[in-house]
């Protein structure tokens, strides 16, 4: 009985999480660039035990679980929906990529959301995201806007021309990377991702940069709403197990001669 409160209590732990990973997509639905987060299962151990028959065989081997283990969170990195802004520093990515970024620790995470702006500092003027990192280009250096740019023309390919009124004062380009594996990439929070060894190496993205546009979250209220009722029925069926356990140990220990 206490296998059976224990298999139960599992499942019970593992459903809670999934509708935990659920209003997490349905809280970013309107994130620029989410990427939706699916919770995938695993069994527990087995032990195996010998069924009644005249023979010790394979045949008879009895394969008894033990409940049921996270197994992973994976991300659905297929594109959303872009949305037209006329932002003058709102970029989309049109294909596998993803813009680079460096962090307050001085780390290289990556993104899809681009809508950036600018910082002016000491050093001078920097193009940044909504949380302070700084936008990489090619080479991984910052980039540096010079003093008095009044327009910020970005090509398809993402290179950058900063101009004064007509003439152009200088140029950079928009870092865009993507990895083999982008099932091995880990979230960090805010919509920025950093690579794991599975992931492996880090290639240029040949993509086209959209200006003025900004990817929207991939997450489908549809989906998320059936796979919600889903696992409540799941989260139903683990409860009525272990209240049924339950009260089975508490007729057993009742019982007298």
């Amino acid at each position: 009985m206490y296998l059976a409160k224990s298999i139960a209590a599992s499942g019970l732990k593992k459903q809670q999480l999934r509708i935990d990973n659920i209003a997490n997509n349905v809280a970013n639905v309107n994130t620029t660039g989410y990427k939706n987060a699916r919770l995938d299962f695993r069994d527990s151990l087995y032990s195996a035990g010998i069924g009644p028959g005249p023979m010790r065989s394979p045949d008879n081997n009895i394969q008894r679980g033990h409940g049921v283990l996270s197994a992973a969170i994976t991300r659905d990195f297929k594109p959303g929906a872009f949305q037209t802004t006329e932002g003058m520093l709102d970029f989309a990515i049109e294909g596998e990529g993803f813009f680079a970024l460096r962090d307050v620790n001085g780390n290289t995470v990556y993104t899809r959301n681009g809508s950036f702006h600018l910082s002016v500092e000491a050093e001078g003027t920097f193009l940044v995201n909504g949380q302070g990192f700084y936008v990489l280009d090619q080479t991984e250096q910052r980039i540096l806007i010079p003093f008095g740019v009044n327009r910020i023309d970005v090509g398809v390919d993402g290179t950058m021309q900063f101009n004064i009124g007509d003439n152009i004062v200088g140029t950079s380009s928009l870092g865009t990377f993507t990895f083999h594996n982008l099932k091995g990439l880990e979230t960090t929070g805010g919509g920025n991702f950093t690579p794991t060894a599975i992931a492996g190496e880090r290639r240029e993205a040949f993509v086209t940069i959209r200006q003025g546009v900004l990817e929207n979250s991939n997450v489908s209220l549809g989906d998320e709403m059936t796979r919600l009722i889903r696992t409540q029925r799941a989260f139903q069926l683990a409860s009525r197990a272990l209240t049924t356990a339950d009260e089975m140990q508490g007729i057993a220990n009742n019982m007298r001669r």
